[in-house]
């Protein structure tokens, strides 16, 4: 080979290496932040959520990467992991529940977050409507105080005799208004009904003996709960102290019902938080969170466990059973 042409091809090989290193290199994978209220290990809407990116197509370590925050009940410390993963320059946020919502909305106005499972979307101030968001926050609502005087209705059907019904509920969990909303809601429900209220709060699980056992001294009937994460993060321990207590309950979520509650009414939480996963995908493709409309929930299931009932001796009418979407027995 001639020198000129051994020097011509060198050079041109030597300008093909960069653009062959550029090419090799990997695609920055988008970096997923997820803030939660609860402990790792009773994430189930975490779950759902990830069973929904799946369902996408999203795989975590293959083309997204996911960065999760935990605040292990204490609300206080939302703030500070919401301002870590806004530090991290996460793509988008995802909050599960209201609170962590609100902790992400204050950390930045300028990252996606989508919020799975609102109670009061407009009321907690984390969008402006339900139809444009006009901001960096949009996702799914389970639509909180507009239920519980329905609940309490249901509870009453099943339990003619009921004159006093315990609340629990978990204070500042949403903002003022929507916590006196859902007070408000409740208390006009109970004096149409005949009954009377004893309020219980309950701050962390660590709370919930203390509540039944006042429940139990002051003679109440019956039990009605206030939506809540912890509350619905929790369901089982809150249905085995109930169960224990003899206390006949409505929740706001089957779950409690499939873990041994006697009622439920409101709805499918896991396939909100499957449905929040879409939201991601489409800020992915470059959707903004103020024009995407909160998703609110088509269905509302009434589920009965009648194997909770019959331990109870609770005979519920069979009005009450034919309006049922499930009756487990």
């Amino acid at each position: 080979m001639k020198r000129r042409q051994f020097i011509t091809l060198l050079g041109g090989a030597a300008a093909a290496w960069p653009l062959a290193g550029r090419a090799q290199q990997p695609q920055k994978m988008p970096l997923i932040g997820t803030l939660m209220p609860s402990p790792v290990e009773v994430s189930t809407s975490l779950d759902a959520f990830l069973q929904g990116l799946r369902d996408l197509g999203y795989i975590e370590g293959q083309n997204i990467a996911i960065e999760r925050r935990f605040a292990d009940w204490k609300l206080d410390r939302l703030p500070e992991l919401a301002a870590d993963l806004v530090r991290r320059n996460v793509d988008v946020i995802v909050a599960v529940s209201t609170p962590p919502g609100r902790a992400a909305q204050q950390a930045t106005r300028t990252i996606p977050i989508v919020v799975g499972g609102m109670a009061d979307p407009v009321g907690d101030g984390l969008v402006a409507s339900l139809a444009r968001p006009n901001g960096n926050v949009t996702g799914t609502t389970f639509i909180g105080p507009e239920l519980i005087a329905k609940r309490l209705g249901l509870l009453k059907e099943a339990i003619p005799g009921a004159a006093r019904i315990a609340v629990l509920w978990h204070p500042g969990v949403y903002s003022e208004y929507t916590m006196a909303q859902m007070l408000h809601e409740t208390e006009a429900a109970a004096r149409t009904l005949g009954l009377e209220l004893q309020l219980l709060a309950a701050q962390g699980p660590g709370d919930f003996d203390e509540a039944f056992a006042a429940m139990r001294r002051d003679g109440a009937d019956a039990l009605l709960l206030f939506p809540s994460p912890m509350l619905y993060l929790e369901h089982r321990r809150v249905v085995d102290v109930a169960k224990s207590s003899r206390l006949p309950a409505i929740y706001a979520a089957r779950e409690f019902v499939d873990a041994g509650g006697l009622m439920s009414y409101g709805a499918n939480l896991p396939a909100l938080f499957r449905r929040t996963a879409t939201y991601v995908d489409k800020i992915f493709k470059g959707a903004k969170p103020a024009d995407l409309p909160v998703e609110q929930p088509t269905k509302f299931e009434f589920v009965v466990n009648l194997q909770t009932a019959k331990a109870l001796a609770l005979d519920i009418p069979p009005t009450l059973l034919a309006r049922a979407d499930e009756v487990i027995e």
